[in-house]
């Protein structure tokens, strides 16, 4: 039997099916050519009690069960695709040999796209421009990527995990780092969610220390910036890691002065954003690793979103006993409760990942096959 006597019969079938069941679904896919219907602002509404309504019932039922044949053979071959975006962490570049390598093997090992993403000149801007405004040319940039237009997964390295997540809470009018195309019936919608955020030694609840930068003109001048008082209004603005730098012996000043970790991880009472959290927790799945050996992220255990309570530098709390996780600031619970939190350690010191353990803990979010899964949500 010929591949077009095989859909053809594949396709009576779902027509049949979808005129005898009332099953609530509509499928949509991000990445294809599929995406018009999104484009189009396609809504099917069941109607009835005259012989004109009747007619339209049937037409949607047809609709969606040509929709529903479609997300089958996309599936099925798999012609979906979804490129991978790295930023590299302090002191790095994407022209660096090992962020280069880094990229190319993510590239091989998964079969799918991968790019770099430069902050300005890379080594020297990303430790002296702002966290903050290095999230804002991160966010510019992606936007003219014409590769991201149907979404993206992260991979983040270090300091790059923030930018990343920067992109993910801030940016506003830019590709998706994760989608939800739905289409709906009067019993509910099917969502698809397709990308996936693995961190890779992220000080994602801050860092009590800052290492020295080392030798060199531009290192005397950010050692020099590490050791002044680190929450003032001109280290802020000249320091990128002090935008990140969360000294449990003194939150007030933290909270008050500190231009970017607070705002990123809504901390700030009076200024929680429902809309970081809504697209913090709209992930599909975040995978943390932590190095056990880590000794530039302190407490390494940062990578997992634990930290020291507040006062004091122990003991280090795991992230589901902080107030970060137990009131939801920007849903990690919601994310962990779902099953969509991978917390993950492996052997070497920062950012010192064995190419196995790539293999194993990064590249199965980078594939295409395990970058979609649809959700069936039934409406109230």
């Amino acid at each position: 039997m010929g591949s077009s006597s095989f859909f053809a019969i594949l396709f009576s079938f779902f027509i049949i099916f979808q005129l005898s069941y009332s099953i609530p679904f509509i499928v949509l896919h991000d990445g294809s050519e599929l995406s018009t219907f999104y484009d189009m602002g396609f809504v099917v509404i069941h109607m009835e009690g005259s012989m004109i309504s009747a007619l339209y019932h049937i037409l949607g039922e047809l609709i969606r069960g040509i929709l529903f044949f479609m997300y089958y053979v996309v599936k099925c071959c798999n012609l979906s695709s979804f490129s991978a975006v790295t930023w590299a962490g302090i002191g790095d570049q994407c022209s660096n040999k090992g962020v280069k390598q880094f990229t190319g093997l993510l590239r091989n090992f998964s079969n799918s796209e991968g790019y770099c993403i430069e902050v300005g000149d890379g080594t020297w801007d990303s430790w002296f421009i702002p966290m903050k405004e290095q999230a804002e040319i991160v966010c510019n940039k992606v936007k003219e990527m014409e590769e991201l237009r149907g979404g993206y997964n992260i991979v983040g390295l270090s300091q790059g995990n923030l930018i990343g997540r920067g992109v993910v809470e801030f940016c506003d009018g830019g590709p998706p780092v994760f989608s939800e195309l739905m289409v709906y019936t009067l019993k509910g919608y099917i969502e698809l969610q397709v990308k996936n955020f693995v961190s890779l030694a992220g000080p994602h609840a801050g860092t009590a220390s800052v290492p020295l930068c080392g030798s060199g003109v531009f290192c005397i001048i950010a050692d020099n910036l590490i050791k002044s008082p680190i929450y003032s209004d001109y280290v802020q603005t000249h320091l990128a890691p002090s935008g990140y730098l969360k000294l449990p012996n003194d939150i007030p000043k933290y909270l008050e002065k500190c231009r970017f970790l607070p705002k990123l991880n809504n901390e700030l009472p009076d200024e929680r954003n429902s809309t970081y959290k809504e697209r913090f927790s709209s992930l599909e799945n975040l995978v943390l690793i932590m190095f056990e050996q880590d000794t530039v992220l302190i407490p390494k255990e940062t990578s997992w979103f634990g930290y020291y309570p507040d006062g004091a530098f122990q003991p280090v709390l795991p992230p589901q006993q902080t107030k970060l996780y137990t009131e939801d600031w920007i849903g990690l619970k919601t994310l962990d409760e779902a099953g969509r939190v991978k917390y993950i350690s492996v052997g070497g010191n920062h950012l010192g990942i064995s190419h196995s353990d790539m293999k194993r803990y990064v590249v199965p979010y980078l594939e295409e096959k395990a970058s979609a899964e649809v959700i069936t949500r039934y409406s109230s």
